[in-house]
């Protein structure tokens, strides 16, 4: 405890520049606790928006059996539909005899015609007139936050008539233990946590040791001095880890304040592709104890570390002796992490890509971390080599200077150039994993097909949906009669009920089709699915209240068909049928209405609104258009964005306090030199050499291993995406910039004025 006491004394009374650090050291662990806390919350916070989301979904009452009971219960159906990159939920809810409570974020149940919407419907309908379509009724409250997942949620409950939901669901309560849809699936979360601590925590660990060896040769001759005045090893230590405890202490209250700060105005402004209210970012208790006890705690061994020498070897810190050559050590992570790498980018390139099991994702994973921790413990080495060679032939006065400085101490490139090398590295993982979502969920296809069950739709909306404007074409597919005993297998057949001109628009090519007669469908490229000429199957047709059948055979004549690159309108074979077969007054049953239509959003958006207006209550599948994924991979790209903005803030803050922090302690020496009479264009040519060098040493394998990094995690991935060159130009531009930003913020470092004094402190 004296020790500690000591500590903090020398801190206060040692001068103005001494407190002046010390604040600099508190304003530098506040920003990296803000950091950590913005990353150790976002779990927290798509918690809290899966809560809500589950508090709102219907629970079924049931008899005994199992049956759900529906008399006298409320009815309701659920329809989520693509609206652009975002989802719209329509709730539609029928009356009941039985009174129950209505849904978290409303007051009442909605009555028939009333519409209750969130605010960002509220204003999508101002926006956008003709969206109103989807919502049958007029607009009678908005719904709660406590009845949504996000501020920019799209979600309605939409009252309507008891007949007009045959096919709803009877509801007793509202709440369920879970989000039939996460915000971000259990996997993709996994992943984005793994890609967070390697954006944010990495050079944030890199930082805050930075900022905790601050004026390190200043402190480090101070606890020699006290050393060789008989103080203790271990004491000496604890009086080093004094001040980066209360440093970091200080910086830790000061950071949980800034992030409550940030959290508002996060929740009011809000992030692309991502919202969330202010209480969904509070701090947990495991946040706070992370963040009060663990950077202090890191701090303490920072210190204690920093001070290792001073305890151990006074005399030579205080004469200033050479320091050992960098510890080749490092290597080892990196030529295994290289290693493992290496052999999943030879599988993926040789065609033979591993399959993506458990073991196979840790050893990725785990290769990434030792090839990345391997980058930044073997750049000291690699630049102290590099100087050293260079140091024997330059003939240039300042890059000569440089490269003997960094020959002497080899670890101040570790403290100059880490946390940008880290940044450039990590870069590449999260380039990956954007990658690998965003051809998990991109509609490929040229043609949209959207999918309706007739079941749900009377015959007046199915006439009013096939002629909404946008569209390519239609047809009517159906399913054959399984039978009731489902304990006897027997084959099905589909049968397509269109004309030959509603086909040739759907697909690229038809070859002999032949209006007026039955037909045999089958896709060119594609094997039979077992039909044979002959075969006989019964369809159900439902006339009014009565269900009659309809045999088909399967005809000689073949009508063959191409799809278009791209887009599978049609799949395998079918029994093509001319509507002018079908009976007038009989609707098929086990049928479903397809719809073709272009791609892009703005008609995808239409056709789904015409949809809504025609029929509000029926299903809508879209093909190949996977609203989740677009979503989840929407909101991963906006807090990778985030990881990316606050490691780029830490990198480039690391690199300004490590660069000034070292140019300060360089003033005897640049003192010295100018003395001796070298200008200060070749003073500061040689600190930007100097403090360049090691980060190009460090950015060139950084670029290397975090490509193969990257590589290897789409190999792995499974997807159609295996080496992404499009990405590499942003990786070199980015590490370019970097370069150029360090080079031109070391120029300031050496100033014109002179000041003999220090040379007499030295």
């Amino acid at each position: 405890m004296k020790e500690l006491l000591l500590g903090l004394r020398l801190l206060f009374g040692s001068g103005r520049g001494n407190r002046a650090r010390f604040a600099l050291m508190v304003a530098g662990g506040s920003l990296g606790v803000c950091c950590l806390a913005v990353v150790l919350t976002v779990p927290g916070i798509l918690a809290s928006q899966d809560a809500r989301v589950a508090a709102r979904q219907p629970v079924v009452p049931r008899d005994p059996s199992g049956r759900a009971i529906r008399d006298g219960f409320p009815l309701t159906s659920e329809r989520t539909d693509p609206y652009g990159a975002a989802t719209l939920t329509r709730v539609f809810i029928a009356p009941g005899t039985r009174e129950i409570a209505p849904p978290p974020g409303l007051a009442a149940l909605p009555r028939e015609g009333q519409v209750f919407v969130s605010p960002a419907v509220h204003r999508l309908l101002r926006a956008e007139p003709g969206s109103a379509q989807r919502f049958p009724g007029k607009e009678a409250g908005l719904i709660g936050a406590a009845g949504l997942a996000r501020p920019d949620e799209l979600v309605a409950y939409v009252g309507v008539a008891r007949g007009a939901l045959s096919d709803g669901h009877p509801v007793k309560q509202w709440g369920i233990g879970y989000a039939p849809y996460p915000t971000v699936d259990p996997s993709a979360l996994g992943i984005l946590r793994f890609t967070l601590a390697g954006v944010v925590l990495l050079p944030l660990a890199v930082f805050l040791s930075v900022c905790a060896r601050l004026s390190a040769a200043e402190r480090t001759r101070r606890l020699a001095a006290l050393r060789l005045l008989g103080l203790s090893r271990k004491g000496t230590q604890r009086v080093g880890a004094a001040e980066t405890v209360a440093a970091a202490g200080a910086g830790a209250v000061l950071g949980l304040v800034e992030y409550l700060a940030v959290n508002r105005l996060v929740s009011w402004i809000g992030l692309p592709g991502f919202t969330m209210y202010p209480s969904d970012g509070r701090l947990s208790a495991t946040t706070v104890v992370m963040c009060l006890v663990g950077c202090p705690a890191l701090a303490w061994f920072v210190g204690r570390a920093g001070a290792r020498k001073a305890a151990a070897a006074p005399l030579a810190v205080r004469r200033g002796a050479p320091e050992k050559p960098a510890s080749k050590w490092g290597f080892v992570p990196l030529a295994a992490g290289v290693g493992v790498l290496a052999g999943y980018c030879v599988a993926g390139a040789t065609g033979r890509v591993p399959t993506g099991t458990f073991l196979s994702a840790w050893l990725v994973l785990s290769a990434m971390g030792l090839a990345g921790s391997g980058v930044v413990l073997s750049l000291p080495a690699l630049s102290g080599i590099l100087a050293r060679r260079v140091a024997r032939t330059a003939e240039s006065l300042p890059l000569g200077l440089a490269m003997r400085r960094n020959e002497t101490e080899p670890g101040g490139a570790l403290r100059v150039a880490a946390g940008l090398v880290l940044l450039v590295f990590v870069a590449s993982l999260a380039q990956g994993v954007l990658i690998a979502m965003d051809d998990a969920s991109r509609n490929t296809s040229t043609v949209q097909r959207y999918d309706i069950p007739l079941d749900g739709t009377g015959e007046s909306q199915q006439r009013a949906i096939e002629n909404l404007p946008g569209l390519r074409a239609h047809f009517v597919e159906m399913r054959s009669d399984p039978g009731t005993d489902e304990s006897v297998p027997r084959d099905t057949a589909t049968a397509v009920v269109a004309t030959c001109a509603q086909l040739r628009a759907m697909v690229r090519s038809v070859e002999g089709c032949v209006d007026g007669r039955p037909l045999w469908l089958r896709e060119s490229t594609q094997p039979g699915d077992g039909l044979a000429a002959g075969d006989s199957f019964r369809f159900l047709l439902r006339d009014g209240h009565r269900t009659r059948g309809l045999k088909l055979t399967v005809p000689d004549q073949k009508v063959r068909f191409h799809n278009s690159a791209g887009s599978e309108m049609l799949y395998g074979e079918a029994i093509l049928l001319p509507p002018s077969l079908l009976p007038r007054d009989a609707r098929p049953t086990r049928a479903t209405l397809v719809l073709a239509g272009n791609s892009d959003e703005a008609t995808v958006r239409r056709v789904l609104d015409g949809i809504g207006a025609a029929a509000p209550t029926a299903e809508v599948f879209p093909q190949s258009l996977d609203v989740t994924a677009l979503r989840q991979t929407a909101v991963v790209r906006t807090l990778l964005t985030a990881g990316m903005t606050l490691g780029l803030v830490i990198g480039v803050a690391a690199y300004l306090v490590a660069a000034a922090d070292r140019a300060v302690e360089r003033r005897a020496q640049v003192t010295a030199l100018t003395l001796l009479g070298a200008r200060t264009r070749t003073l500061r040519a040689a600190q930007v050499a100097q403090v360049v060098s090691p980060l190009v040493v460090g950015l060139v394998p950084a670029l290397v291993v975090g490509r193969m990094a990257e590589s290897s995690y789409l190999v792995t991935g499974g997807g159609p995406v295996l080496w992404d060159r499009a990405g590499l130009p942003v990786l070199l531009a980015g590490a370019v910039g970097v370069v150029a930003v360090a080079a031109v913020g070391a120029l300031p470092l050496v100033g014109r004025r002179i000041d003999p004094e220090l040379i007499r402190r030295h």
